[in-house]
């Protein structure tokens, strides 16, 4: 039987609107979409997990349907918005994406009530893991207004593993040109401004797995073995920190596969949050 979304409003701590968007039945699970996109490039995973859970898809502040982002960016009202969704939904769970996951994993570490997180591909710079380079002459660009320049240093410092990122950079330009035609190149260059904020956020806090270690949620740390190289030994670092925590290879994955929602991935996240209900963890019921 098909289901329909359902639309909420809810409060947010500086007295904006959250829009909720929800679809499914059973225990709640938010997900804290990637930089440079909206939560509409998750409606397969939450199509795919709508028969066992109740999947809460929400814009984070300066994105499609969201309030305005409050400037200088420093992650506080991501972490405020979250914390808000949490008490209404009364969701335990979390999944997070890219920069995503670096949000869900702060609001973790703040004691936020998560009691089972899930991220992917989390961009979470470790020991100086994660590319970093790249990003002064893409702010450059940027601010300089040349939008194809700032989106090729960008993607190609991001998906070191990408045979373009080694092309020389006026065919990189090229091709980005080309995909800033797209809806979703169009999207994600609308949003460069927020992604490079929020890079440098990340970036800021590089440090030592160890910053992580107070974590008390369970944690699937998954990657893809098809993206970026530095995910992995980045996830690796961090579960050896974190009291309950797991590392999770996707085969045949990249940076994408959580919008993609390949089935073997769905399911690996379905059993996870499953483990939860099984071993009778408390929680409020879903909205």
């Amino acid at each position: 039987m098909t289901q329909d979304w359902t639309v909420q409003r809810v409060p947010a701590a500086d007295g904006a609107e959250i829009v909720l968007h929800s679809l499914g039945t059973g225990p709640g699970i938010i997900v804290v979409h990637g930089g440079g996109v909206t939560f509409g490039i998750y409606r397969r995973l939450a199509v795919r997990l709508a028969d066992r859970f109740t999947v809460h898809l929400y814009n984070r502040r300066g994105r499609g349907d969201a309030a305005a982002r409050a400037e200088p960016y420093d992650g506080e009202q991501d972490l405020d918005d979250l914390a808000a969704l949490l008490a209404y939904t009364g969701a335990g769970n979390v999944v997070g994406h890219s920069g995503g996951g670096f949000i869900a994993l702060r609001a973790a570490a703040r004691r936020l009530p998560i009691t089972r997180l899930a991220l992917y591909d989390p961009a979470v710079a470790v020991n100086g893991l994660t590319p970093a380079a790249w990003l002064p002459a893409a702010r450059q660009a940027a601010d300089a207004g040349d939008l194809p320049r700032a989106m090729a240093l960008t993607t190609a410092g991001i998906n070191t593993h990408s045979a373009a990122s080694r092309l020389p950079l006026t065919l990189q330009i090229g091709v980005i040109k080309l995909f800033l035609r797209t809806p979703i190149g169009r999207m994600m260059g609308e949003l460069l401004p927020t992604t490079l904020d929020e890079a440098a956020l990340i970036h800021d806090h590089d440090g030592p797995p160890e910053q992580w270690s107070g974590v008390e949620a369970e944690v699937l740390l998954a990657c893809g073995a098809a993206g970026p190289p530095y995910y992995r030994p980045s996830i690796e670092a961090l579960a050896a920190v974190m009291p309950h925590a797991r590392t999770l290879v996707v085969p045949r994955a990249g940076h994408d596969a959580l919008a993609r929602a390949p089935q073997h991935l769905v399911d690996a996240l379905a059993d996870f949050f499953a483990a939860g209900v099984n071993r009778g963890q408390a929680r409020r019921p879903a909205v």
